[in-house]
């Protein structure tokens, strides 16, 4: 049995930030440090930050006057915002800067009289967060049948993504836009992130070699489940994991060729972890394939200093 790894995979530089932003706060400010909402969507990076003194909530009623809160990389509404300071908060911002320029851009578009429809998944904190930027004229949609359904005030509109979307989804439902509102006024960047966009092309690029394809993430994790539906929709049978003991055994038999990535959220040890454990069960090759190589990385917010309690 043959494993091939997706280049690229795993953490993201957002990831990557957040969670070095709420180590550092640890260091400098010691335990323990709130963070609003669970900091990215991984059961084992939560745990792991919350052995050493995180604790995670969500509502900041919950967080002592004065304390220390790091905002999760997912963003958050201008509400918490307000609500934070008047709590006398010291926050420290992990919003993925990616996620603040969809932020920027609502801001902007609905202060110049822009109603905006945003793509995304009902419930998902990015969305909320993203929703949240300003008090009214902004609406959901996930499918071209929303699309379709939705009914708007104004006809100066605008659309921004949520950044995990699943590319091809979101075309789809880009395409309903323009043909209904054919004036629609698009962002000037893609607000999918590279790093949705290249782990999605890296599976597209393994599915077509391999049968059987494995994606390491939380089921809570948006770019997690869209890079399995990725795979599925090439008809190449997927599972999503949460870690190797999360694998059943039965799922390889026959399988000569497996395919393993991991959600932007997802820490690289759980990966070999799976590796592992398909050399145990008798996988004699592995290989990580081409890819993008990602050299990305995002200034740490002012006020934190030192090196981070690893």
């Amino acid at each position: 049995m043959e494993i091939s790894l997706a280049q690229p995979r795993g953490f993201c530089a957002g990831v990557d930030r957040a969670i070095e932003i709420v180590e550092r706060a640890l260091t400098q400010f010691g335990a323990p440090i709130y963070v609003k909402h669970e900091i990215v969507h991984n059961r084992t990076v939560v745990e792991g930050l919350r052995a050493k003194g995180a604790i995670f909530v969500d509502e900041l009623e919950l967080i002592p006057t004065g304390s220390t809160v790091v905002f999760s990389a997912h963003g958050v509404s201008q509400q918490v915002r307000t609500e934070a300071e008047a709590l006398g908060l010291q926050v420290f911002d992990a919003t993925c800067p990616l996620v603040t320029k969809v932020h920027v851009e609502v801001a902007k578009m609905r202060a110049q009289g822009c109603e905006i429809i945003m793509i995304g998944h009902k419930g998902h904190p990015e969305v909320e967060g993203t929703m949240g930027q300003v008090g009214d004229g902004i609406y959901l949609v996930e499918t071209e049948e929303d699309v379709n359904q939705l009914q708007v005030k104004s006809t100066d509109l605008a659309y921004v993504t949520q950044t995990t979307l699943s590319v091809d989804d979101a075309s789809r439902v880009i395409e309903a836009l323009k043909a209904r509102f054919p004036n629609i006024r698009e962002p000037k960047k893609a607000d999918i992130c590279y790093a949705t966009q290249n782990r999605q092309d890296a599976v597209k690029f393994m599915a077509r070699q391999v049968e059987f394809v494995l994606v390491v993430g939380s089921p809570s994790s948006s770019n997690s489940n869209r890079l399995r539906e990725v795979a599925e929709k090439l008809g190449v049978p997927a599972k999503l994991i949460e870690n190797a003991d999360s694998l059943e055994k039965e799922w390889f038999d026959g399988i000569k060729h497996i395919g393993l990535t991991a959600g932007a959220s997802a820490p690289e040890n759980l990966v070999q972890d799976v590796v592992k454990r398909l050399k145990d069960w008798g996988a004699n090759s592995v290989r990580t394939l081409d890819g993008a190589q990602e050299s990305v990385s995002f200034p740490l917010p002012k006020g934190l200093s030192g090196v981070a309690n690893t």
